[in-house]
Order: structure tokens, then sequence, then C-alpha cells
């Protein structure tokens, strides 16, 4: 498959990129972009939630009445969860969610979600450019420029470009990322990939080496 090469005006730089067979149309698996975004999502995870149990709650430890004789049930504690201001039953406790996953599944699954996006037309090419400042302005201009639509917009940059990232980051259905954090789940949660020219290079050495 070839893709044209698009410059900041929209216009065709001339160039096409060949997207490599190993990196866009490879045999997805489903799976391994499953366990992928699982573990992403679970390394987001604080683990810091808590509560109280009846053990820990600054209460009475006096016993609320008689055990016989009282008309009702037996209360031993204000401070059973059945109470207002009680402890909770079976409360979270801090813990962790982190999960582990082999290098080769992880990159099974973002080339598999590389060539979903590929397979469904959603991936445009744009030449390298630099900003001189960060202008929000500019870069939806950029982005109305080439059409990539107004929601969900991924741009992959093969290094860091603080104004380019500056300029993007109030602008709540825009992600900028660099080719080194690239990760599956940022994949597929894209409507539309703006990859720079020069980042298929990065990922072609990557499969070639996985």
């Amino acid at each position: 498959m070839e893709l044209p090469v698009l410059k900041i005006d929209g216009t065709e730089s001339g160039k096409k990129v060949v997207l490599d067979e190993k990196v866009f149309g490879i045999e997805p698996s489903d799976h391994a972009i499953y366990l992928d975004v699982v573990q992403y999502l679970a390394n987001q995870r604080q683990g810091t939630a808590k509560t109280k149990d009846r053990s820990e709650v600054a209460y009475s430890t006096k016993k609320m009445g008689r055990q016989k004789g009282g008309g009702g049930a037996r209360h031993g504690s204000i401070k059973a969860n059945i109470y207002v201001g009680g402890g909770r039953a079976h409360g979270p406790n801090p813990r962790i969610y982190r999960k582990k996953l082999n290098k080769k599944v992880k990159s099974l699954a973002r080339f598999s979600a590389l060539t979903y996006k590929a397979q469904e037309n959603k991936i445009i090419f744009i030449e390298p450019f630099a900003m001189d400042a960060p202008k929000t302005k500019e870069f939806l201009n950029i982005i109305s420029a080439i059409k990539a639509g107004d929601r969900k917009v991924l741009f992959v940059l093969p290094a860091n470009s603080d104004n380019i990232y500056l300029s993007s980051r109030n602008l709540p259905e825009v992600k900028v990322t660099t080719v080194d954090e690239l990760n599956t789940y940022v994949i597929m949660n894209a409507e539309k990939m703006v990859i720079m020219d020069g980042v298929q290079d990065i990922l072609s050495e990557r499969a070639a080496n996985r």
C-alpha cells in the first residue's frame, strides 16, 4: 500500500510512502491487542484506594446494650458496618495493579493495531515540520488542512518537539506522542493517525529486529 506524504497546507509533497508489510500488513492478533490494552490500563491505576474497617474507626468500644433481654438483635459494637459512621465491610485496600507482558507480545499487539489502522485507511503521512513557538491556532489549521478530523487525532513524531506538544496540550481531541512512547492503547483509541515522515523507517527497523 502506498500513501502520499502531505505538506502542512494539505497539498501533496510528491513523495509517497510504501507501507512495510512487517509493520502495517501482518496477520493481526486480537488477543495480543487485548492483553496489551489490559496491561496499559492496569498500569495507569494508582492502587491507593483505602477505607477504614471496624478495627480502624475512631469510635467507642463500649458494648451498646446487654446481650439478652433487650428485645432485639445482639450488638457488640457501634463500629459495626451496619451503623452510620461504622467501619466499611470488605472495603478496598492499597494494592499493586501492575501487570507484566512479554516484549514480543507487546510488539505483536502494536503492529496488529497499526495493521488495523492501515486496513481502515485511518493513517495520514505528513512531511516533517517544526513550530517556532507554541501556537494552538496554527496547529489547528494544520489539522484542518490535512483533513485529520476533529475527534481523537493521534500525532506520531520521530522525536520530542516541545512546541508541537504545547500547541496541542489544550486540545482534548488531539494527542501528540513520539514513536518511542507509541503504544497499542493510543493507536486503537485514535480515529485518525497522523504520522510524520520518518517514523515508518524507525518502526520498520524495530520490526526487523523483533
